[in-house]
């Protein structure tokens, strides 16, 4: 009887849930990368309603050749792969796609996101981040937001990029600039991040939002 592997532990450090990084078993590796390229340009041909022998002619190949690059039995060189692009009017890296498909993934279990420490905890806020990538994707922020201390106080925001509050439970007063918006559960608030925003008024507790914000694309470099 086969044991299932042991799942390891992650230790709250209070940083994002580690990036899980799984590859397909269908995957294509460097092996087969003849593979991909063929598929890549018969799906392309076809769908440019082209034959074999006019693709064979654009890029100036014989039909032997193409078919056997579509069917990934030889090699292409790199001004080949130049001439299929041309011909087929795409740009090189569409004969590539699929070549690379792992993809970073953060999977948060419910109540085990990273606990954060924001302008509103002092007072009783509670700030969740329910995941983070890393390079370009880093640019958004997923937080669940907690509220369920009345306060005479409440801290304003102001960051670059766009926020979205959606409302999952209680009611609030939410302002941003000059408006002030009721919010319940189950409404929404897309806002620009350089006006003034935050709540105003808690209207019944317990509070709970999600607060994802969308950061401009310099934000988080380095």
């Amino acid at each position: 009887m086969t044991r299932p592997a042991a799942q390891s532990e992650h230790r709250d450090t209070g940083d994002p849930a580690p990036v899980q990084r799984e590859v397909s078993p269908n995957a294509p590796t460097g092996v087969d990368l003849e593979r991909v390229i063929g598929a890549q340009v018969r799906s392309l041909r076809l769908a440019g309603g082209l034959s074999v022998a006019e693709l064979a002619a654009r890029v100036g190949i014989s039909k032997a050749m193409l078919s056997k690059i579509e069917n990934a039995q030889t090699s292409c060189s790199l001004s080949t792969l130049a001439n299929l692009a041309r011909g087929l009017d795409v740009p090189v890296t569409s004969l590539f796609r699929g070549a690379d498909s792992a993809r970073e993934a953060v999977y948060t279990r419910s109540g085990h996101g990273a606990v954060i420490v924001g302008r509103g905890t002092r007072i009783g806020h509670h700030y969740e981040l329910l995941g983070a990538l890393r390079g370009q994707h880093k640019r958004l922020e997923p937080v669940l937001v907690t509220l369920t201390e009345a306060s005479e106080a409440f801290p304003l925001f102001q960051h670059a990029g766009t926020e979205l509050l959606y409302m999952l439970e209680g009611v609030m007063v939410y302002g941003h600039g000059d408006s002030d918006y009721t919010l319940r559960p189950g409404d929404a608030l897309l806002l620009d991040g350089e006006g003034p925003h935050g709540p105003n008024e808690l209207v019944r507790l317990p509070i709970r939002f999600l607060a994802v914000t969308a950061y401009p694309d310099r934000h988080g470099e380095g």
